[in-house]
């Protein structure tokens, strides 16, 4: 007894067994975003990685739609939650079927706008004002390819976007009527289908054509598509979504769509700018953004990891707001802190101790890029990757623990200066000026997280002493 009075308050075993209950699904769920992404990279890295490039550049204009439609759709879920609430379910049809449209109409529009302006703007990115870089003049493909090639991508996924839009009201719409599992299932079929897809249209299996880069892009768009329509399925069987709903109240539609346009905004700043890193990459060489790439999307599935607990403390710490508790609130904010910091160790230890292994099994032993092995460079960095995912950890939860508590701009105003202001020109000051190449982009992305998470957590902390509770709205 005496050892455990010594533990501070936000340990006890209670609140951690509560706080891993409602962590785990949560990190299950999300994992099944990264996965796709995930097993398309590592198909294409046993088949075509030097193509990579050309996936992850494309991502900047399509994550950046997708930010901003996912972003707007949210309201779908918030509305169709305070329905619920107050036993009135039955009529949130009309929010969904509202959400339909918009998904239908915002994928329509960026796409009419993608695919004509996805060749000139590449040819302006990778030719028009990307920097010398002694790397990429002796590369075996010109500007020109590499900006033809990325833009072949993204019209590809562009057409996905409407499919994609739709899913995530359909998910939306069904998380908050309390059917996530529904949710996580359909993703994970999603999952198996795209595998499949891929070692068709990239590995060339039954008779198919290796298609590489592209060939990622028509298994992504096809597989968003049949996620789409088992989503419509479920959401026509087992809820109201298209059953006649009572007429909406006086500027219920404007509501909707004011809950969504702060993340709309956040989320446009969060992939543009993180994606921004992935076009400096290409700007050093083939190589370097293979390299980096690969690193990242290990980056990527630890972060789901983090994200499950950040969400749980979310949950938490707005359970103790209701309660009145401001001990409880502040408890729950470390708890989760130092549960991601845990997390961080772990992940970091299984990282760095299989860097071998896990580079193996991104791409292909022997692949060779511009005379760099790929593999032995992407272990090389795993230490670091590792190292950045702590961070990132970090300012997610302390984040999510603070909007919790009401506080939003600032969170936000952090984020936004970290990845704009401080690690987009730290990345290309160390990857071209000071010829770091993969690694100075690593470096760079690393300064990032670590000046989110650590100002993050230091607002956290500031806000846990300031006396009183903030009811939540």
């Amino acid at each position: 007894m005496a050892a455990t009075s010594r533990l501070p308050a936000w340990a006890r075993a209670k609140d951690i067994a509560d706080l891993i209950r409602l962590s785990v699904p949560i990190a299950v769920s999300r994992m099944a975003m990264m996965l796709m992404g995930l097993t398309d990279a590592i198909v294409l890295g046993q088949y075509a990685p030097e193509e990579l490039a050309y996936v992850l550049s494309a991502w900047l204009p399509i994550g950046v739609s997708l930010g901003f439609g996912i972003g707007i759709l949210l309201g779908v879920q918030v509305l169709t939650s305070r329905l619920l609430g107050i036993g009135q379910e039955a009529g949130s049809g009309r929010i969904f079927r509202r959400g339909l449209w918009w998904a239908i109409v915002m994928g329509g529009v960026l796409t009419a706008a993608l695919v004509p302006f996805a060749a000139p703007f590449f040819h302006f990115v990778f030719v028009t004002i990307a920097p010398a870089s002694p790397e990429a003049a002796a590369a075996a493909v010109t500007p020109e390819h590499v900006a033809a090639s990325t833009a072949a991508v993204t019209r590809i996924l562009a057409y996905g976007l409407i499919g994609h839009m739709i899913s995530q009201a359909c998910s939306y719409y069904l998380e908050a009527l309390r059917r996530p599992l529904l949710v996580t299932i359909v993703m994970y079929v999603g999952v198996v289908i795209n595998i499949f897809a891929n070692l068709a249209l990239v590995a060339g299996w039954w008779g198919f054509p290796q298609m590489g880069a592209e060939g990622v892009a028509w298994a992504t768009t096809g597989t968003r598509w049949m996620i789409a329509a088992i989503m419509l399925i479920f959401v026509a069987a087992l809820t109201p979504g298209f059953r006649r709903s009572p007429p909406a109240a006086k500027g219920e539609a404007r509501l909707q769509l004011e809950v969504g346009t702060g993340t709309a905004i956040s989320n446009i700043a969060e992939w543009g700018g993180f994606n921004v890193t992935f076009i400096i990459a290409t700007w050093v060489s083939i190589a370097a953004n293979a390299v980096y790439g690969y690193s990242v999307q290990v980056m990527g599935v630890c972060f789901m990891f983090y994200l499950g607990i950040a969400t749980a403390t979310s949950v938490r710490v707005a359970e103790a707001i209701g309660r009145g508790n401001q001990e409880e609130v502040k408890n729950a904010g470390r708890l989760g802190v130092a549960a991601t910091m845990v997390m961080g160790v772990i992940l970091g230890v299984v990282l760095v101790s299989l860097a071998g292994p896990i580079s193996r099994l991104l791409v292909r032993e022997d692949a060779i890029i511009g005379g760099i092995a790929i593999a032995p460079a992407i272990a090389a960095l795993l230490w670091l990757a590792a190292a950045a995912t702590v961070f990132d950890g970090l300012q997610a939860t302390a984040s999510f623990a603070l909007r919790a508590q009401g506080m939003v701009w600032l969170p936000s105003a952090i984020h936004l200066s970290s990845f704009f202001v401080v690690m987009i020109p730290v990345c290309y000051w160390l990857a071209i000026p000071l010829g770091r190449g993969a690694a100075g982009v690593l470096e760079g992305a690393f300064v990032g997280v670590f000046v989110a998470g650590t100002a993050q957590f230091i607002l956290l902390e500031w806000k846990a002493a300031r006396p009183g509770v903030e009811r939540a709205a």
